[in-house]
């Protein structure tokens, strides 16, 4: 084994050997694989190598296009077969609901390139005659659904990426990570030691041993996860393959296998597989078989699919395999660990695989994945997700992994785990809860703690007159919404307003003043959206969106001074409350003795206020739209200040609001939001936040590529439309037709209360933007007229939050 390599990968499943390959095709030759036991070992092996493209999330969906794509180079390459059999597939339906879900991703498929097709019961039953049509209602078809050989995978991979120079070690364990001070590293092996200037981790089953190696802990879990293969059926012979198959009620996937059929389930009572730490012992092994425990499952399975009953079951597999909370991959670099990657908790490794590997390998060398992976990056998770934590989030996303999740629907698993002081008086006012990384915040009030549950649906549901109740509270008196989900940093010191200003597009606001600013990559797209609030010469409040805290202080640390400015991440430590309407001045200024007066304190003033007893920062802007200010305390003055406004409040009509409405009156003032409409495959000027980047300062990261995009005006456009929507509204992954055509996507939508319309706003191509009529919106498969908005649906001029 050789001592030096620019990348040392732990890992030989099919994770692993595709980052090597995309390594090498990037032009990184001095790579090194290092793999405990032999390729495979741990999950690849035993893995039913199911191949999809479709996935709730459309970045990832793309991802899993390209994997499938690509088996067709690297078996050119490496002359080993990848045992591709792309058999399309059918995802069938059982009840309404999920034949919604269905028109709802082949929706999403339309504006992705994707050729699927909703089908009658009796064309799935053509298609798939091993089906019991009676308990099914339809079905999607995808004609590139298939499955492939893991084996064959990973040494084509392998195979490539060590024709493109790569190097392969087996039988060599990793035992211990050092850092130098440079940022290089010490890969310490049991047959000898490697200096790297990178190292990736793509341990899969042993992910988080590698992971405590540098003094982290990966939000990971292996699940028991078992499938069957059949006794060879008369039924099959002589007979083209059978397709590959999900029945979502059955919590089943089903696929042939030579003379059988492959069954496998996601059961509701999953058992988790060494909770605390893997052995490094365990190889090209499974499990015990639990039959017993799955016999629910293949009950249904083998009344769906009745001639499986009577073919025996001539294997069992039970095997572990890795999950995220979510589900998704951890992919990208670890902050705080200078040249340290991940590749890990990728469970569907032979449909994303491929693209874990692209985008990682562009990110090592190009220093961006070249996508949008936000719903695979790693710093999605924060400090919250702790071993009792992720055990319950990943129980959960697995006995759920074929069940619908609604856009109202919040699961309950590790739930409360992150309150807030005023948790429980919100509580008592009937608030139903959401979470968010982990802490609670309130969605919507209901009259009374029986009716405190959301009923989940695709379509309107029982929330929908209370937000209406408190959209119009903001609208014609005065609202309180708790705002403590939002991340916030404490950035100090003489270099502060030189820094941001290099980190930031827009100037940095005066001391006392408010700045809406985006942050851009060096590609030009955008990042990040903040509020910098100037507290002083030498110091900025900042807020910007919770989930992205990691990921921004990993950007933010990559670029901080030597010297002259310290960042500190603050969210728990500055919680909030917000008035809004025209009714907020008044109440506040009741409390406070500095004048709120527009001549005194203008829109997008900021500034130290004593809130009756309670210290605090206020700033006069409100993401309603409406007048409004918001109030950040720390912690242990939120309890006194909420008690103080309430009471203050009773005055003026005050009432508490919550996300939903929220959420639907941002959108009547075509407010985007982080992981929204702002993106990082979208430039300020395609987003619309032409008006927040400043040409007239110094350089600032993505200058060049912005001033590109003002040139050339970009490639899309944000849009604002009103619908002509009945029962449903859009939510966000609907296309936007136009003329026929499908030649956009919903990044947002709500019913916009104050103006009693259904609206949404998304991407059209930038010559569409100013097209009057022949737009539609796709909503559960139906299509409705969608009437384009020169302005905001509310209060256009913007006159109410600067009254």
């Amino acid at each position: 084994m050789k001592s030096h390599a620019q990348v040392v990968v732990i890992g030989g499943g099919v994770v692993g050997a595709s980052v090597l390959y995309h390594l090498t095709k990037a032009g990184w030759k001095d790579v090194l694989l290092i793999e405990r036991a032999e390729l495979t070992s741990g999950s690849t092996w035993h893995a039913a190598g199911g191949m999809h493209t479709v996935n709730g999330d459309p970045n990832v969906a793309k991802l899993q296009q390209y994997t499938i794509e690509l088996y067709k180079e690297i078996e050119r390459i490496s002359g080993q077969s990848c045992g591709v059999h792309i058999t399309g597939g059918i995802m069938l339906a059982g009840t309404r609901e999920r034949l919604d879900w269905l028109k709802m991703a082949k929706a999403r498929g339309r504006y992705l390139g994707m050729d699927l097709e909703i089908i009658s019961v009796d064309e799935a039953a053509k298609l798939f005659p091993l089906m019991e049509k009676k308990h099914f209602t339809g079905a999607m078809y995808d004609p590139i659904e298939g499955h492939v050989d893991p084996y064959g995978v990973t040494h084509a991979y392998a195979k490539s990426a060590q024709i493109g120079g790569a190097d392969i070690v087996r039988h060599t364990r990793v035992t211990d990570l050092k850092a130098r001070a440079d940022g290089s590293w010490d890969v310490i092996t049991d047959h000898g030691n490697v200096h790297a200037e990178h190292v990736v981790n793509a341990g899969g089953l042993w992910a988080r041993e590698v992971g405590r190696m540098v003094g982290i802990e990966l939000p990971i879990l292996a699940m028991e996860h078992q499938y069957l293969i059949t006794g060879d059926m008369p039924e099959l012979v002589g007979k083209k393959e059978q397709l590959h198959a999900i029945d979502f009620e059955g919590e089943i996937y089903i696929r042939q296998e030579r003379g059988g059929m492959l069954m496998g389930t996601y059961e509701r009572a999953g058992v988790p597989w060494s909770e605390v730490t893997t052995p490094w012992d365990f190889g090209q092994d499974l499990l015990p078989n639990d039959l017993e425990r799955i016999a629910p499952s293949l009950e249904v399975g083998f009344a769906h699919f009745p001639s499986l009953a009577g073919a025996g079951i001539k294997k069992v597999v039970n095997g572990p395999f890795t999950f995220a909370p979510d589900g998704n991959p951890l992919v990208g670099p670890i902050r705080g660990l200078k040249n340290f990657w991940v590749a890990c908790g990728v469970m569907a490794g032979f449909s994303q695989g491929g693209g874990v590997g692209l985008a990682l390998s562009r990110w090592m060398v190009d220093g961006d994945p070249g996508a949008d992976i936000w719903g695979m990056d790693v710093a999605r998770y924060g400090d919250w997700t702790t071993l009792a934590y992720t055990n319950a989030k990943v129980r959960e996303n697995y006995s759920r992994r074929f069940s619908i999740r609604f856009p109202n629907e919040e699961l309950p698993a590790a739930r409360p785990l992150r309150t807030t002081p005023i948790y429980e008086k919100l509580q008592a006012e009937h608030a139903v809860f959401g979470d968010y990384c982990g802490l609670e915040h309130p969605l919507w009030f209901a009259p009374s703690a029986r009716e405190a549950e959301d009923v989940i649906s695709f379509r309107r549901s029982n929330a929908h007159p209370h937000v209406a109740a408190e959209c119009r509270a903001v609208q014609n008196s005065v609202g309180l919404l708790e705002i403590s989900n939002y991340g916030k940093f404490d950035i100090r010191g003489p270099g502060t307003a030189d820094w941001l200003s290099h980190m930031m597009a827009n100037r940095v606001p005066a001391v006392g003043r408010i700045a809406l600013t985006p942050m851009l990559n060096e590609r030009g797209k955008l990042i990040g959206d903040f509020t910098m609030c100037r507290v002083a010469g030498d110091h900025v409040f900042l807020v910007g969106t919770y989930a992205a805290e990691t990921y921004y202080m990993r950007w933010f640390e990559r670029h901080l001074p030597a010297s002259g400015v310290a960042v500190r991440p603050c969210a728990m430590e500055y919680v909030g409350l917000s008035v809004a309407g025209p009714q907020s001045r008044a109440l506040l200024q009741s409390l406070v003795r500095d004048d709120l007066s527009t001549a005194a304190f203008p829109f997008m003033s900021f500034r130290r206020m004593e809130i009756g007893m309670v210290p605090g920062y206020v700033g006069r802007v409100s993401f309603t739209g409406d007048l409004g200010f918001e109030i950040w305390v720390t912690t242990d003055y939120q309890r006194a200040l909420y008690d103080l406004l309430v009471k203050a409040g009773r005055e003026y009509g005050l009432k508490l609001f919550g996300g939903r409405a929220l959420n639907a009156m941002r959108i009547e003032k075509s407010f985007g939001s982080w992981a929204r409409e702002f993106r990082p495959i979208y430039g300020p000027f395609e987003a619309g936040l032409d008006r927040f980047v400043d040409f007239k300062k110094d350089e600032f990261i993505g200058r060049s590529a912005a001033a590109e995009e003002k040139e050339s005006g970009g490639a899309l456009r944000l849009v604002s439309f009103k619908v002509d929507a009945t029962d449903a509204d859009a939510i966000g992954d609907e296309p936007i037709w136009h003329d026929g055509k499908t030649v956009g996507w919903v990044t947002s939508g709500a019913f916009g209360h104050r103006v009693n319309q259904s609206l949404a706003l998304g991407y059209v191509p930038a010559a569409l933007a100013k097209a009057d009529a022949g737009f539609e919106i796709e909503i559960i498969g139906e299509r409705h007229k969608a009437h384009r908005l020169t302005g905001a649906a509310f209060d256009s001029s913007g006159m109410r939050m600067r009254a």
